[in-house]
């Protein structure tokens, strides 16, 4: 395959698979109804940020397709944490199963801090470019935690 296909498959699985999470939960999105904590960032960055970072997953993963670097357990990694992360806003908006969600964000902590080392042993910089999705993950667990408090 080449390098070009192996990235836009790399990259558009991520990105078209939170497309598709965004717009299943739409309509219960409530985020600008709920009782913010300090530091909660205005509803639009959310889509942006998340955008970003789901085109920064595909690229390392790409990365490592690339060079040949991918194996099992790291491809298991990836795809489970993506899992984990799609479900994430089912819970938290939907279900509205806020503390739930946060039990569930902690996991998607620990599968992408998994990730980023695994990538990083692999590949520098497909591990690299995994920090800004690991404190992403980190702050939305923040702010899991801070709108269950604050809302009940």
């Amino acid at each position: 395959m080449s390098k070009l296909k192996i990235y836009i498959r790399s990259i558009l699985i991520p990105v078209a698979l939170g497309a598709v999470v965004g717009f299943l939960t739409a309509g219960s999105m409530d985020y600008q109804s709920l009782q913010k904590p300090a530091l909660a960032p205005p509803g639009i960055l959310f889509p942006i940020v998340w955008s970003i970072l789901y085109v920064l997953m595909g690229i390392s993963y790409g990365i490592l397709t690339e060079k040949g670097l991918l194996e099992p357990k790291l491809s298991a990694v990836y795809y489970i944490q993506l899992g984990v992360n799609l479900l994430w806003p089912i819970l938290f908006f939907t279900l509205e199963w806020r503390l739930f969600a946060f039990v569930w964000i902690l996991l998607l902590d620990a599968l992408v801090a998994a990730m980023v080392v695994l990538f990083y042993r692999k590949n520098k910089l497909a591990g690299l470019l995994q920090l800004p999705y690991l404190a992403w993950v980190l702050f939305a667990s923040y702010l899991n935690l801070a709108f269950f408090i604050l809302n009940g």
